[in-house]
């Protein structure tokens, strides 16, 4: 009799263990501001923020993710509320949020739109999400950036954000 109580009493924590957990990851999507803009046709939103940078004499950052993606609305929430990496961001960048939704429920345009999107990205997909891609200022993919590289505990480092960010600035580069 006593085992089953103890069976029962395990039961009855993993699974409230289980609910919270979710209920963090629902919290984080919903507290955060929804950076991703799902009707712009990825492209396009590439090629206009290409001609700005080329304008600007800058390169173009694709913080390539969505709105359904915890991580990628916590790095978007941190780069806004970190002044230091957003002066460098603002300074050396372009930043585009480029929605990806891989969902077969997003109907047959967008389908398309994303594999011509991964494949213009050089398939950037397989370093999870969200996954930044460096453009130069003629469009060109020069790096691909894994954001696990740059996180700390369930946030990110500032000194490893401020790593990447600064030695990808076309300054960087083109020494």
């Amino acid at each position: 009799m006593k085992m089953t109580n103890v069976n029962s009493m395990r039961k009855t924590l993993i699974l409230l263990l289980l609910v919270f957990l979710f209920a963090l990851t629902m919290n984080a999507q919903t507290t955060l501001k929804k950076v991703y803009n799902e009707d712009v046709n990825p492209i396009e939103q590439i090629d206009q923020a290409v001609l700005k940078a080329k304008s600007e004499g800058k390169f173009v950052i694709c913080q390539v993710g969505g709105n359904w993606c915890p991580w990628c609305l916590r790095f978007a929430d941190f780069i806004s509320n970190d002044t230091t990496v957003s002066k460098v961001i603002n300074e050396n960048f372009v930043y585009i949020h480029v929605n990806y939704n891989p969902r077969k429920s997003q109907g047959t345009e967008k389908l398309e739109q994303g594999k011509l999107l991964m494949k213009r990205l050089n398939n950037v997909g397989r370093f999870g999400y969200p996954v930044f891609v460096v453009l130069d200022e003629n469009g060109n993919v020069i790096h691909i950036q894994d954001s696990s590289f740059l996180e700390e505990g369930q946030g990110y480092d500032q000194k490893k954000v401020l790593r990447f960010f600064k030695n990808w600035t076309p300054k960087a580069v083109k020494q």
